[in-house]
């Protein structure tokens, strides 16, 4: 495959999750791209895949798409075949395995049958962290992200907090990552369950100067 054709399948974008003391918040913003071209502005990239699990996806637009719907398939079967729920670390294992082009890196979040909440990072080569404070993963949006969240993030931080400061980081991406925007998609996971807090829509405006 040519340099050309490579490049017109990648995209960019921004997820990130955030460890909380009562549970994880993940975010994404809906943009899709293929080199400078913006080719849609509702892509979703975070997923609640079952009951217990959310899934957010960066590179390839087609394996964020396919791989969280092969990760909740696989995990059916397992629990068939055990007679018990995977793991979250179990569910992060079993989405390394299915990676497809080792172009695209996915963030899992979920919690056990005993109540435990936790975040893994898988990047493109497959490897696989427990993340103990926050990740924005392998996205472009993900430096922008990052020296927010160094500055910004606290150990023991609520989840209405960290829903905040998800959403100030997806809009801080947005100001300077050509690849990151047009929305933004928020979940929480608790040992309550997997909630869908927040989508907003970022709409161009034009506004006339004054002299």
């Amino acid at each position: 495959m040519d340099t050309e054709l490579k490049s017109a399948l990648k995209t960019g974008t921004t997820i990130l999750g955030i460890v909380c003391k009562d549970g994880v918040v993940m975010a994404a913003d809906n943009r899709a791209t293929a080199g400078n071209v913006v080719m849609s502005k509702i892509e979703k990239k975070v997923f609640s895949i079952n009951d217990y699990l959310v899934v957010a996806g960066c590179g390839l637009a087609a394996e964020i798409q396919k791989i969280p719907k092969y990760l909740a398939a696989e995990l059916k079967l397992k629990e068939l075949r055990s007679k018990s729920r995977p793991t979250i670390q179990q569910a992060a294992g079993l989405l390394s395995n299915l990676r497809g082009s080792g172009q695209s890196a996915f963030l899992i979040g979920g919690f056990d049958e005993d109540g435990k909440v936790s975040l893994y990072s898988s990047d493109p080569a497959g490897h696989i962290i427990e993340v103990e404070d926050f990740d924005a993963n392998w996205g472009s949006g993900m430096p922008f992200v990052l020296g927010l969240l160094e500055r910004q993030y606290k150990k023991g931080l609520s989840v209405e907090e960290g829903v905040k400061l998800a959403i100030e980081c997806i809009k801080s991406s947005t100001q300077r990552d050509t690849a990151s925007g047009n929305g933004i998609d928020v979940f929480t996971i608790t040992k309550e369950g997997i909630k869908k807090v927040v989508r907003q829509l970022i709409l161009p405006e034009y506004v006339n100067e004054k002299n």
